[in-house]
């Protein structure tokens, strides 16, 4: 018998993505696999995941949330839905006298106007669920803001804002809307630092080390669970006290 109940993850073949996709999957979501241009990666997720969870499905969806009609596109692909993980992202690690219009551009229209048309589009579908999810994944910065990435800081920080003014305006229908901001999480992405690099961040750090995708991942699920289900329009911090 196949599990209709579907969560569609942005980013599924990203670091943080991907865990959140097999902590779901292993929690009886059935899954829309969004990707971009990583179709290798989103391939052997999707593969791995029928084989473990045969009673399941996995739906890959492409979309590139840089192009002005993304979101109509990758909603026109989606039935089902329940809950929806924004994990989908890209960085800019610039001063702001070097950050291009373009860039500027493409940082808004991945972090918040696509993701933010999709969600309107599929808030009909939402509501035909007694309780549903919309759960970001904000950023330590969209909080503290960080020197040399001034425009990221700028879109997280306005993922944080679309949390609490969506969760107010959805609640009555029974969408919970919430946000888990990561700290330094140890993603293929972050490895690229120089072990110089990140010994600076982590003296930083009142617990001294990185967190990890699985750890993102826990709270994820946890969120989706039902457990946590009085609560909405929260920013949860998970950054070893990086930010308090």
């Amino acid at each position: 018998m196949i599990n209709s109940r579907f969560a569609l993850v942005l980013g599924a073949s990203g670091g943080i993505g991907e865990v959140i996709s097999k902590q779901l999957a292993e929690a009886g979501w059935s899954l829309y696999l969004h990707y971009n241009s990583n179709s290798h990666q989103l391939a052997l997720l999707q593969s791995e995941l029928a084989t473990q969870y045969p009673n399941q499905e996995f739906r890959s969806v492409q979309a590139d949330f840089r192009a002005e009609h993304a979101a109509d596109d990758l909603a026109s692909k989606v039935q089902g839905v329940q809950a929806i993980v924004v994990a989908n992202g890209q960085a800019v690690v610039k001063l702001l006298s070097e950050t291009t219009a373009v860039e500027m551009a493409e940082l808004w229209k991945v972090h918040v106007q696509n993701p933010a048309r999709l969600i309107a589009l599929l808030s009909a579908k939402l509501r035909k669920n007694n309780v549903s999810y919309v759960l970001f994944i904000g950023s330590i910065w969209g909080s503290a803001g960080a020197a040399g990435e001034v425009m990221y800081s700028a879109v997280k920080g306005a993922q944080h804002a679309f949390v609490k003014a969506y969760a107010k305006e959805a609640a009555y229908s029974g969408v919970r809307v919430n946000a888990i901001a990561p700290g330094w999480i140890d993603t293929r992405m972050n490895q690229e630092f120089s072990l110089e690099e990140r010994q600076m961040v982590m003296d930083q750090i009142p617990l001294l080390s990185v967190g990890t995708p699985q750890e993102i991942a826990n709270m994820a699920e946890f969120m989706l669970s039902g457990k946590a289900d009085y609560m909405t329009g929260e920013i949860i911090q998970i950054n070893g006290g990086w930010y308090m």
